[in-house]
């Protein structure tokens, strides 16, 4: 694969082929573009939102409330 750059972590490709490969791969369809140092380059998503959205860690945070001894 050709990784001209990555943009917010995401693979910025010289091919629509491969932009669209690393989309299905990440359970995305199509592709957009972006410039960069005067070429076109193909990132997979529909949508710089959606390709961002792919390689942004999920944080789930869990509380847990209970009594710490008994009481008579």
């Amino acid at each position: 694969m050709s990784v001209l750059t990555t943009i917010a972590g995401v693979p910025l490709y010289s091919t629509v082929q491969e932009a669209t490969a690393w989309a299905r791969a990440n359970g995305l369809t199509g592709y957009h573009t972006h410039g960069w140092q005067g070429q076109t380059g193909y990132m997979g998503g529909s949508s710089h939102s959606a390709a961002t959205r792919t390689i942004m860690p999920t944080t789930t945070t869990t509380t847990t409330t209970g009594r710490g001894g008994s009481r008579y």
